[in-house]
């Protein structure tokens, strides 16, 4: 016979592994959030002098707005990847499917870069 107690560790395991659907603002909101991170990351970049590059003490500051900046970016880059994917109705397999994500990525980076 099975143990009712297994049963229930099953029941239970099935409950909490059971797919959520993220609120649907959700998008919006990291989007959100990593433009004004690429945006800040900007202006640090923008406000220091070249002159206070010569001590390396003073390096940190522009390598982590480098760091922050490029992750921000590439995460925008793909969400609004996934996002034309998503308005394209059409499923796309394959090399035909690389294609246009590498198509959009690169017009996405363009358009950041225009921002700038």
């Amino acid at each position: 016979m099975s143990d009712p107690m297994a049963a229930d560790i099953e029941v239970l395991l099935r409950r909490a592994f059971r797919p959520v659907d993220p609120p649907e603002t959700l998008s919006a909101r990291l989007e959100a959030t990593l433009q004004g991170l690429s945006d800040l990351a900007a202006e640090e970049l923008e406000s220091w002098e070249l002159r206070a590059m010569r001590d390396p003490r003073n390096w940190v500051r522009p390598v982590a707005a480098v760091a922050v900046g490029t992750a921000a970016g590439a995460g925008l880059v793909v969400i609004r990847v996934r996002q034309q994917h998503r308005k394209q109705r059409r499923h796309l397999h394959g090399v035909e499917l690389a294609e246009r994500t590498v198509r959009n990525a690169a017009d996405e980076v363009r358009r950041l870069f225009e921002r700038r």
